[in-house]
């Protein structure tokens, strides 16, 4: 009995073990993980404006014929930095409509980070208690959406946007070539 005592807890560290290497080495991708909101009408949108001055953020704001980039960001998220030149580039070269969500994140925040860094979104909301994100099927910042002229959602990235994202997916889902 005394023996079983001993082998027992080895055996738990010994599965848990193989569980973990397996699941590092087994090759599935995390980011591959699916989204609830992918094919289907973009969640509710009620947001206090970011900007002072500037009318709250809607639903009417996603259905307006033409393709609209959503991107969650946050003024403290180092990832949604090294993104950020690439929503500047598409919204200066490409004119793409792109509504902004500071999740989680002060407007006495925000706003500066934005000055500083130059302000791609055409539209920006505030998201303060993040109970917005959490309908949208938000993990973290930063995720962005693409939401056809329709406002269904047609495509999720979990984390910052790369430069390949731009290229095979974004560009041609705002031209139209792809759905």
């Amino acid at each position: 009995m005394r023996r079983l005592l001993f082998i027992l807890p080895l055996l738990t560290l010994a599965l848990m073990a193989g569980f973990f290497a397996w699941s590092l080495t087994s090759g599935r991708d995390p980011a591959s993980i699916g989204s609830v909101v992918v094919g289907r009408p973009a969640p509710r949108l009620d947001l206090p404006a970011l900007r002072p001055g500037e009318p709250p953020l809607t639903d009417a704001d996603l259905r307006t014929g033409k393709p609209v980039i959503v991107n969650f960001f946050a003024s403290w998220c180092t990832p949604c930095l090294a993104e950020h030149p690439l929503f500047t580039r598409l919204r200066e070269r490409e004119g793409a409509t792109i509504v902004g969500i500071a999740w989680k994140n002060k407007r006495d925040d925000a706003l500066p980070w934005l000055k500083r860094l130059g302000d791609p979104y055409k539209l920006a909301g505030l998201d303060l208690d993040g109970k917005t994100g959490l309908d949208w099927g938000l993990s973290g910042v930063p995720e962005t959406y693409l939401i056809d002229g329709a406002g269904i959602v047609r495509r999720h990235y979990r984390g910052p946007i790369t430069e390949r994202d731009l290229n095979e997916t974004i560009l041609p889902f705002l031209k139209g070539t792809v759905k």
